[in-house]
């Protein structure tokens, strides 16, 4: 069958939106979940603050739904479209970052929904082990298919852990739960060993990733154009350790007394040696987030079709951020409070300017706006018919190998490539 020519070629814009979106929009939503996480730390806490935590946790719902929904659309209408997102060597590590936009919702609603009443504790429990579910389904499919092919390690990014990040949340999602499960119920124990089981299998699985990356930077300095914004990601593992592992001790001190196991003093050992690896997995955050800081500015491609990736600023960040508010309670040191509290403020001016530069880069098409002929093309994979055309790049690119992808591509493991 002959294509159409160009000029028959018309496309609505929201045919053009749910075939260009991708799995790369959830950043925005964990971006925006960062900002409650971190101002629910702060340690002054005001009521007027609640409040204004409570409208970024609504508007992360909105962002999780609306991913959700588009995405599922664009698998309804486009599933060839869908499918090739999901075995994309580069866009495929983002699919994982459904579960910790999910992580960050569960989170605001133990902070924000218990409290009120809305939400009863025996359903906080249930939403942790869907978590777990949710994390295992996601995560170990999407590593079967990353890891069924080669990469090539010069364009190695810290973002390629992604696809472990949400087992390493594990921890951090289960002292959050046992803030309502109380220390004497039995379910209490297991969320504490299955957090304590998870993260440090997350971590550990991560720091050879961060090896990998030192081994990169070694090898091409450091992280240039699209992947400058990966260089934070790096924080993630060790900052989101040290809290889950600093709380997840002070929860164990309560609850292996409450149960009789191990030893009577078994809970503070916990707690102390967790006290311990956590100070030291947080110098090793700080000293990732200024390592990636100092040369960012120099090295980062300054284009609104790159947008997305600079979310990453957000939330890495959190992890190590709210170790500070955790070490200052823990060693009575104002310091760390108002460390807290300083890099708090970045966070919210840093979502303020990131999301006025995402709307305008939608705004204007630069972001999740598919080309005319590729909806076409998919609309004909759809039916079955077959036709090609030589000027359309995405049969070129189902064509192309996966090494050449990622050198064409590579930067965009960053999290900060083009959707077009």
């Amino acid at each position: 069958m002959t294509p159409p020519a160009d000029s028959t070629v018309h496309v609505s814009s929201l045919s053009r939106r749910i075939y260009g979106w991708s799995w790369q929009a959830f950043p925005i939503g964990m971006g925006t979940g960062a900002v409650y996480v971190t101002m629910s730390a702060v340690k002054y806490h005001s009521r007027a603050l609640t409040v204004v935590e409570t409208v970024f946790f609504i508007i992360n719902i909105a962002l999780f739904l609306l991913n959700m929904s588009t995405l599922l659309l664009q698998t309804i209408l486009y599933p060839q479209q869908a499918l090739r997102l999901i075995k994309d060597p580069v866009k495929g590590i983002f699919v994982p970052l459904c579960v910790l936009s999910f992580a960050t919702i569960i989170i605001g609603t133990i902070n924000y929904a218990v409290p009120t009443g809305h939400i009863r504790p025996n359903f906080i429990y249930i939403l942790f082990w869907v978590y777990i579910a949710f994390s295992l389904v996601v995560c170990t499919p999407m590593l079967m298919i990353w890891f069924n092919k080669p990469h090539d390690l010069t364009t190695f990014t810290p973002a390629w852990a992604f696809l472990v990040f949400p087992m390493m949340l594990v921890g951090v999602v289960a002292f959050n739960v046992l803030r309502v499960v109380p220390a004497e119920d039995p379910r209490a124990l297991g969320v504490l060993l299955v957090g304590y089981v998870f993260q440090g299998l997350g971590f550990f699985v991560t720091f050879i990733y961060i090896c990998i990356y030192i081994i990169r930077i070694m090898t091409t300095g450091f992280l240039n154009g699209h992947q400058a914004n990966g260089a934070f990601v790096a924080c993630g593992p060790p900052g989101f350790t040290a809290l889950a592992l600093i709380n997840l001790g002070k929860c164990a001190m309560e609850i292996l007394p409450q149960h009789n196991l191990v030893s009577p003093s078994a809970g503070e050992i916990w707690y102390a040696s967790s006290v311990m690896a956590g100070v030291l997995l947080f110098g090793l955050a700080a000293f990732f987030f200024v390592f990636g800081a100092l040369p960012y500015w120099w090295k980062v491609h300054k284009h609104l079709s790159e947008i997305l990736g600079c979310w990453a600023l957000t939330f890495p960040n959190v992890g190590w951020i709210n170790t500070l508010k955790v070490l200052g309670d823990i060693f009575n040191v104002q310091g760390f409070y108002v460390a807290h509290l300083v890099m708090t403020i970045a966070i919210c001016l840093t979502w303020g300017v990131l999301f006025a530069l995402t709307l305008v880069a939608f705004w204007r098409g630069e972001i999740f706006m598919a080309d005319g002929r590729e909806v076409v093309e998919g609309r004909r994979r759809r039916s079955g018919e077959s036709w090609r055309s030589a000027s359309t790049s995405v049969v070129d690119a189902e064509k192309a190998s996966v090494g050449d992808v990622e050198k064409r591509a590579g930067g965009e493991a960053s999290g900060c490539g083009s959707v077009r």
